[in-house]
């Protein structure tokens, strides 16, 4: 018997998340699913949470729904009784990925991000990992029939950790950058199927056969046909002549750089197109490091610290500005849309039967990769669990590259968790972009001291 939830409550740890937290509360109120539910709001930064507790209980009143809204700075306060729990937060990331991406480039290791793969993914694991393991504890105390979705990078890291060391969870990962249907629209859209993402339709949806899979951030399209007939190469020419039109990142910076000039390339050499190729060109080495020669697409360039500050200070000025009522309350709804996991959260309480990309246990999907390998997948999630859609196999080439990733993934959460320094060098070595022992060594060293209040003091000891 599938199972039903009437007033569904969800939990949100790190209500401050600006990525977040402000489509968290569209979703309640505007799901018919939702609304008459429970959203509650943790941050251990309160002034932050008050905030956001203002501007979810103005949206409420505003819209006039039933949503009851909570809040405590002690997510123990509001777990009981809930049916998700959406881990959301990051302590200073901002700063400390800046720290993770100056130390590595010291050594050879340029990353334009950070937050999932090299050394800046394998810390920010060791500053969130322990955090999130702590609240399982709390999960399973008081709510533990509740589904747990991981939203920190690097997700994959914390997800699998959540399926190896807290087995009893309901619980997957998530990323928001293959959101469904809009990634779907916009391949279509580039292997001119259609000429705008308006365009799209429930027949366009069923005769363009599209197959995404790989590690998160490390994702590819291995199947694009359109009525049975293939459009790969369509897709490739829409990025070898985009290429020629690069900007310099917009505000993405430079995550935003070069990223069809280097889907072109990595088709070129791989036969399949990148996906998420602001974060996929951070996994490989040609654009990386010291080694890197004089090329048409330059190495890549930096995370950019400052530039981020300013956009979340935009970003909270919006949600200032909308609890003074500078922006009326009624722009609210016509302001933000809906989210990947409360699209997904509404998918599962009402029974809707839509896919989604999900990051969980193979299961099969990827024929000729393990069970276990915790891959990016086109899943039917439902209250009773979550089920990955055929995929077929992973290409040779590329299929090497994912279970290097793999490796170092699961590697970096059993170091994390068992706060071991062999573990942690040995995850740091595995990972794709290592080229020196002493360099790696090095990098260790100075992100331990450098990053110390925020890392447990077992790696101290």
């Amino acid at each position: 018997m599938t199972k039903t939830i009437t007033n569904p409550k969800i939990v949100l740890i790190g209500a401050g998340s600006l990525f977040f937290g402000r489509q968290a509360i569209w979703q309640m109120v505007h799901s018919e699913y939702l609304n008459n539910g429970t959203l509650a709001l943790v941050d251990t930064d309160e002034e932050r949470l008050n905030k956001m507790t203002k501007l979810a209980q103005m949206v409420v009143e505003c819209e006039g729904v039933n949503v009851t809204i909570e809040s405590s700075v002690k997510a123990r306060d509001v777990l009981p009784g809930a049916d998700f729990v959406v881990l959301s937060f990051a302590e200073k990331s901002v700063y400390y990925r800046g720290i993770d991406c100056e130390i590595s480039e010291k050594h050879g290791i340029r990353m334009c991000s950070g937050d999932t793969i090299g050394p800046g993914g394998i810390f920010r694991a060791m500053r969130e990992l322990p955090v999130i393991m702590a609240y399982t504890k709390d999960i399973e105390e008081l709510c533990p029939e509740a589904w747990v979705i991981n939203y920190i990078n690097p997700t994959a890291v914390h997800g699998m950790a959540l399926k190896r060391f807290a087995p009893n969870l309901k619980s997957f990962a998530l990323c928001d950058g293959l959101h469904m249907p809009h990634i779907k629209r916009r391949y279509a859209v580039r292997a001119g199927i259609i000429n705008s993402e308006e365009d799209y339709s429930d027949t366009i949806a069923k005769d363009f056969d599209f197959r995404i899979a790989g590690v998160n951030h490390f994702t590819w399209c291995i199947k694009a046909e359109y009525q049975g007939k293939d459009v790969m190469k369509n897709i490739a020419e829409y990025l070898r002549i985009n290429a020629a039109k690069e900007t310099d990142g917009g505000d993405v910076g430079a995550k935003g750089k070069f990223n069809d000039s280097i889907g072109y390339e990595l088709y070129k050499a791989f036969g399949y197109v990148p996906v998420c190729v602001g974060h996929t060109k951070e996994y490989v080495r040609f654009w990386q490091g010291r080694q890197v020669l004089e090329q048409t697409i330059p190495p890549l360039t930096l995370w950019e610290t400052e530039a981020r500050y300013k956009r979340h200070e935009a970003m909270w000025d919006q949600v200032d500005d909308f609890i003074s009522g500078k922006t009326p309350i009624e722009e609210y709804m016509t302001t933000f849309g809906p989210d990947h996991a409360t699209d997904i959260i509404e998918n599962m309480v009402g029974n809707l039967g839509k896919k989604f990309y999900i990051n969980t246990y193979n299961n099969g999907a990827v024929t000729n990769m393990n069970d276990d390998a915790f891959l990016e997948l086109l899943c039917e999630p439902t209250l009773d669990g979550i089920y990955p859609v055929q995929v077929g196999e992973m290409p040779r080439g590329i299929k090497g590259m994912e279970e290097l990733v793999l490796d170092t993934h699961e590697l970096t959460a059993e170091a994390v968790v068992k706060g071991s320094r062999d573990l942690l060098k040995r995850a740091m070595l595995t990972d794709p972009l290592a080229c020196s022992i002493s360099d790696i060594e090095k990098i260790i060293e100075e992100l331990l001291e450098a990053e110390k209040d925020q890392i447990p003091d077992i790696w101290y000891e």
